[in-house]
This record gives structure tokens, sequence and C-alpha cells, in this order.
């Protein structure tokens, strides 16, 4: 199997975990180019994790001629620019969450690499934890029945850099930052190729003197009747907080990625040192996570971004899904200035069409639709019926 070589555009916390994940495990895949703003961050930065060129020049770094493939770790507003230099010097291309600050930013970059005819994925690293994946295939395989409803939380006390608070270089505030995440997660449940239909917001500043929120909540709602939940916060005090919730018709699931994992100390004396991301405190009750760029997602995630790229297929998450949420999100920050509905205007939609909300009916007999079975605390069996002609609901003992 081929080794990668990689430019690594950016020198912050996501660019950290990347290159920590790229480089753990004795990884073949290696950043050979290293970009940052600063020179001096640069050199730490490669002396740190052993990387043999620098650069402070952007297009230079990707035009490196030793590498292949350029991962994009930089504040949203440089998202643009780093993926046209990228698309023009033929390069595939790997990019952080959110894609783009707006949909039609985000349609723009899905343009530039497709007419360049590059390799493109998208890095949403939620939608790759492992109970995720796990829950995913579950979902898939049809364990759940039909999925109906799903909600995501993503909350923590706020994000490490400057540039997130502004809104004209991050595009928005807890929404761009974390609902990006719980949006693709609900999509990936409910099922990509189901076409997001209109999204219901609430988006507040309660706590941080900034002009983004920094506290939302969010419906969205499918053409086949199903609907997803996200809840973001930038105000949540204890820690990160990652919780997602699946229901179908036939099950449910639930996952907690970050705070109740089953690992937990108490400490008087204070771990001197950084506990996980987002943690706020080094004493008291601790949450520790064993390995924390797999627990996100990002270990399997850069597997099946380099196995696509390898097999000349498409990753499970590429500029077109981000392109998608893009345009969720503008939907989401319509509704919360009108405070009703609002349509969710994909340009270019790929899926499926024409699908149905009606709901699904099960036949009890010839005259009766079935509406609930339960088990009595005596043992007998009650069924709760519809009558089809009349409409009238009644209830038997079986």
């Amino acid at each position: 199997m081929k080794s990668q070589k990689i430019t690594m555009l950016g020198t912050g916390l996501i660019g950290t975990f990347y290159t920590m994940c790229l480089h753990g495990q004795r990884s073949r895949d290696r950043v050979h180019a290293i970009y940052s703003r600063t020179n001096e961050r640069a050199q730490t930065f490669a002396r740190e994790w052993d990387i043999p060129q620098t650069y402070t020049d952007m297009a230079s770094a990707i035009q490196d001629p030793d590498t292949e493939i350029v991962v994009i770790g930089l504040p949203n507003h440089m998202h643009h620019q780093a993926v046209m230099l990228a698309a023009e010097s033929g390069k595939g291309i790997l990019c952080t969450k959110p894609l783009a600050r707006t949909a039609k930013e985000a349609k723009e970059m899905l343009d530039m690499v497709e007419k360049a005819g590059v390799f493109h994925g998208y890095l949403e690293d939620l939608a790759y934890t492992p109970k995720t994946m796990k829950a995913l295939k579950s979902v898939q395989a049809g364990a759940l029945g039909k999925v109906l409803w799903t909600r995501s939380r993503e909350a923590h006390p706020g994000p490490h850099s400057d540039w997130f608070w502004d809104f004209k270089m991050s595009g928005g505030g807890a929404i761009v930052d974390l609902g990006c995440h719980c949006i693709e997660i609900g999509r990936n449940y409910i099922g990509k190729d189901v076409r997001p239909v209109e999204a219901m917001c609430w988006a507040a500043t309660q706590v941080k003197p900034i002009d983004a929120e920094d506290n939302a909540i969010g419906l969205i709602k499918y053409e086949n009747g199903a609907v997803s939940q996200f809840e973001v916060s930038w105000t949540y005090r204890g820690g990160m907080d990652l919780r997602d919730e699946v229901a179908g018709t036939e099950g449910n699931i639930r996952t907690d990625h970050f705070l109740r994992t089953g690992f937990e100390m108490f400490t008087d004396a204070g771990m001197e040192g950084y506990v996980a991301e987002k943690a706020e405190s080094e004493k008291g009750w601790l949450f520790p996570v064993g390995d924390e760029v797999h627990e996100l997602g990002y270990t399997d995630m850069f597997t099946d971004m380099f196995k696509s790229l390898e097999n000349g297929a498409q990753p499970m998450e590429n500029f077109y899904d981000g392109y998608v949420v893009s345009a969720i999100m503008d939907a989401c920050y319509r509704s919360a200035e009108s405070k009703q509905w609002e349509p969710i205007e994909i340009a270019d939609w790929r899926g499926k069409t024409g699908l149905s909300d009606k709901v699904d009916t099960i036949d009890y007999d010839q005259q009766h639709f079935l509406i609930k079975e339960e088990i009595l605390p005596d043992g007998r069996k009650k069924v709760i019926l519809k009558h089809k002609s009349t409409g009238s609901l009644s209830e038997k003992i079986v």
C-alpha cells in the first residue's frame, strides 16, 4: 500500500489533532510539509512532529513538490482560498469542518474540486466516532426499523481561538462551530439520500459578549417525515458534552462519547496539565479520555479518506456533504431571525426525490390497524386497534 505525503495547513488545535492521528500508531502516512502564519510556530511544530518542510506562504506549502494531498486545518474564512489553490495544484484535498461559512461559499468550493477532478474529503470527525460507526451500521442493517427522530448534542465552555468568536471570520457562532457536527450525524442516521426540506431554529447570545450566538436549538424536517434535532452551546460548564440519540419504529440507540465513558477520577492534588479537550479543571472529579483522537473519530476518518483515495472511491464524507450541511445551517440562521420554519435551499440535490411522509400502517386483521400491543402486569396481552373503515378505536385482550 502506498504511503501518503501530506501538506498540513494549520498548526492550531485541529492541526495538532490531525497530525497526532496521522503520525500515531506508527502510521505510514506522514505530514511532510507544514504551513503556519508565523515562522516561529511552523518551526516549533515541525520539530515536535518531525516534519521536514515548513512554510509561511500558503501557496508554496500547497505546491510542495513532494506532497500528494493537502489537509486544511485553518480558520473558516481561509477555507475557500485554500481549496482554490489546492484544486489548481491538482492535489487531493481534505478540509476540516465546517466546509465553509455559507452554502454559497461551500457550493463554490464543491464546484472547484469537481471541475479540477481532484479527490475531496470533508473531515467531519464526529460522524466517525467508534460508537457512531457501530450504531450507524446497526441502523443501516434495519435494527431500528424506519428512523423517525435523531437528537445530537454538543456543548462546552467555548472554542479555543479568538477567530471563532468573530462571526465575520467564522461565519457564525455555536451553530457553525458545533451544529455542523450534529446536523451531519443526523443526516447519516436518517439517510444522506433523504432530502432535508425545512428548518426551525432558536439561537441566542445568552452569556458571551459577542455578536454571534452562544446557544442554539434546531429542528430539521426531512422529506420522509423524519425529524433531526440539535442542541449546541458555548456556555456549558464542566467539559465537553457529546451525546446522540436515534429513535425508530423498532428500537432506539443512545450514545455518550466524552463525559460518561467509564473513565472517571477524583484528584485533590491535580493533574498538572492537560486532561481532555475543553476540560475546565485539573482538580476534583475529572473525566479523562483514554485515546482522544480515536474517541473523537479522527482515526477512522483518516482511514476512510486514504483508503478511498487509494481505491478511487468516494469517502463517507466529501465536499457535497459539507455543502448540504452549510445549506441546512443557512436555513437555521434564517429561521432564528424569522421565528418560523424556513425552507432548506439546496441548488444541486443528488439524493432521492418524491419520498412520502405517510405513516406506515400495520394490519392487525382485515378490519383493523394495529396501534400498539403490550403485556399487562398480570401477564395478559392487550392490543389497541383502529377500525379501517370507521376510524374508531378499541382495545382487546388477546
